[in-house]
């Protein structure tokens, strides 16, 4: 069932998000300093990509003092905004019953959007 829904979610847009997370983790890849945002980007589009039968799960141990802070740096630069696009997505495929399953997918990607650092993406079984 994951499977078609994960195809249907390609279809229906889960290919922009993907590519806009991909887009974005190139350009944060550019400098140094950019280069662990562009890593949460680059895990945040292959949730994008596929993100039926996945789940979030915070990482063992906690990332601590360091993840806060990292996590404090990205709301500031594109995590809001990011979160928002999702919310405001999660809202839209919710009026109708059929893009119920789609907007429980963006309210997933929401959490990590505005909270990426301490957090992993693990294969539901």
């Amino acid at each position: 069932m994951s499977l078609l829904l994960n195809i249907l979610w390609f279809i229906l847009g889960g290919f922009l998000v993907a590519l806009a997370y991909i887009l974005g983790g190139i350009i944060l890849c550019i400098t140094i300093i950019g280069i662990p945002f562009g890593i949460q980007c680059f895990k945040l589009s292959i949730l994008g990509l596929a993100p039926f039968g996945r789940e979030i799960r915070e990482t063992e141990p906690p990332g601590g003092c360091l993840s806060v802070i990292m996590n404090i740096i990205w709301i500031l630069l594109p995590g809001l905004e990011l979160a928002l696009i999702h919310l405001f997505l999660a809202a839209l495929f919710a009026i109708t019953i059929v893009g119920l399953p789609f907007a429980a997918q963006h309210l997933k990607m929401t959490r990590l959007a505005i909270l990426p650092f301490g957090f992993r993406v693990i294969e539901n079984r």
